[in-house]
């Protein structure tokens, strides 16, 4: 009786005037569908195909209305109606087949912005992918009366693909190339499994927990590049296994390190090493990180420490570390501070201490890293025998920044790390930065000298709304005697007033001799 009504009320609705017929075949092979069902879009009344694929529904005379057309091995079909009598349709099969030949499941996508970026995302939220990609064009001038010219200049600093993904079972995972300089370099290719809310473990190649600075991602650097003494010191990306446990005001983080993954020649060497019974190097490295305001939207404290246990890798020489660093504008391609190659080293130690905060507008950082490096006299039958003094290193930054016109200052409580501030304009936002940081890579006298260098540097950058960063850093570097890059640049003048790389030569004062400078640099970011 009900369903009399149904088509009593429905019949009314329609003013059955007229049939529509047709035939629905589908795509996979052009034969006729049975069991296709029809119905006006709206309506509550369908029919069926029959084994030829032929139906017939009454629609209104006047109808322009659309219809549906569904098969369980096929996609959902509409169209428009309009004044047709006859409408035939050809169906997509709904099964689909991967390279290999494998019936694969389907899992619907939707594609939308988010803060700039687009993300690919099942509906049932188990799948999601997303480009990441970014392109960094520098330019610099430079100012001075130095001993070694300089070239202006400018490059592409980084133009890198990413693909992330988000994947079922917790699971995500992410490669990230680099094709700056003509060349193909792999940054990021890890898979992340996230154990529990607190807990993730992660796999494969990616950046050390060392450093708040270095860890942070270049889109979101207050100057155009990390202090020189970061750049020296700290591990960035290597082949490991990490553990990284989060709960409220602590963060801990440990893992076993490996191998870069290296240009061609690094692996060549690796594999040479290998070969001749070389063991693979390996570091142990652990932070913690304290956050005494937890999750506080306008304020923030940040105090972490972080150790490193390193033994060299076997990407270059056996039993051999070096320490060097492009100055803070990476136009000049002089490593002014360069220990070159140590040898004789068992094992060397790093160790970092970290205090920074946000309040509203405003953020500040400072960092001190020590780096210990420990020799051995020398090798009987593949044994180290004695000791060699250590060399020591060290080196601090400082800086502050703030927004200038009522963006907000953001902070990652998972990662320990600062992130994209929040623009407080509909136009965007400009953040006004200075840094100090200082590099002491002179060990010893009858050691390591390979210089020390102090930096000042002023930072303006210009939010967009979205996507794009403008930015423009002055600098002054003044670095001692000793940084002359492995004896390869001149650092003052001799007794006949020739110049002279050697720091023994120099006539200049204590504190005078070395080389120092301006720059003004300059960037546009785009990142999507």
């Amino acid at each position: 009786m009900v369903l009399g009504l149904v088509l009593l009320i429905s019949g009314n609705a329609f003013g059955q005037a007229r049939n529509v017929t047709g035939v629905v075949t589908s795509n996979l092979d052009g034969n006729p569908l049975e069991d296709v069902a029809v119905r006006v879009k709206g309506s509550l009344v369908s029919v069926k195909t029959d084994t030829n694929g032929m139906y017939s529904i009454g629609v209104p005379e006047s109808s322009s209305l659309t219809l549906t057309f569904v098969h369980p091995a096929h996609d959902q079909y509409e169209e428009f109606l309009g004044g047709r009598s006859e409408l035939n349709v050809e169906m997509v099969h709904s099964i689909r087949f991967n390279q290999y030949g494998k019936v694969v499941d389907r899992n619907p996508m939707i594609i939308e912005e988010r803060e700039g970026y687009l993300i690919m995302e099942s509906l049932d939220q188990d799948y999601k992918i997303w480009l990441d990609l970014r392109v960094q064009t520098d330019g610099a001038i430079f100012l001075g009366d130095v001993y070694n010219p300089i070239a202006n200049g400018v490059e592409i600093r980084r133009a890198r693909m990413a693909f992330k993904v988000e994947l079922p079972g917790n699971f995500e995972a992410e490669i990230d190339m680099d094709f700056a300089d003509g060349l193909a370099d792999l940054k990021d290719a890890f898979l992340l499994y996230n154990a529990s809310p607190r807990l993730d473990i992660k796999v494969g190649h990616y950046k050390e927990r060392f450093s708040m600075e270095q860890n942070t991602s270049s889109r979101y650097l207050s100057f155009m590049e990390r202090p020189t003494t970061l750049r020296t010191i700290a591990p960035s990306r290597h082949i490991g296994l990490q553990f990284h446990y989060y709960r409220p005001y602590m963060i801990a983080v440990g893992g076993i390190h490996f191998q870069p993954a290296g240009d061609g020649e690094a692996v060549r060497n690796r594999k040479d090493n290998y070969a001749a019974g070389h063991n693979e190097g390996y570091s142990f490295t652990g932070k913690i990180t304290g956050l005494p305001f937890y999750h506080q939207k306008d304020r923030g404290l940040h105090v972490a420490v972080s150790g490193s246990y390193r033994t060299p890798k076997t990407h270059d020489d056996i039993d051999n570390v070096r320490f060097d660093s492009r100055s803070n504008i990476n136009i000049n391609r002089k490593k002014y501070i360069d220990t070159d190659r140590i040898n004789r080293v068992s094992n060397y130690q790093l160790a970092n201490f970290e205090f920074a905060g946000y309040y509203n507008n405003i953020k500040f950082a400072s960092e001190y890293i020590l780096a210990r490096v420990n020799r051995y006299e020398r090798l009987v039958d593949g044994e180290q025998t004695g000791t060699l003094p250590s060399e020591n290193f060290s080196g601090f930054y400082i800086m502050s920044s703030m927004m200038l016109f009522g963006g907000q200052m953001v902070y990652n409580y998972y990662q320990g790390e600062f992130t994209m501030p929040e623009r407080g304009r509909s136009w965007g936002d400009i953040e006004l930065g200075v840094r100090y940081d200082f590099s002491d890579f002179n060990s010893r006298p009858e050691g390591v000298m390979a210089g020390s260098g102090e930096g000042l540097t002023i930072g303006l950058s210009y939010y967009t709304p979205k996507n794009v960063k403008l930015m423009i850093n002055y600098g002054y570097l003044n670095f001692d005697r000793y940084a002359n890059q492995r004896g390869r640049l001149f650092i003052g003048t001799d007794a006949d007033g020739n110049l002279t790389r050697d720091p023994l030569l120099a006539t200049e004062l204590t504190g005078k001799g070395g080389e120092n400078f301006h720059f003004l640099g300059f960037r546009a970011q785009v990142s999507f």
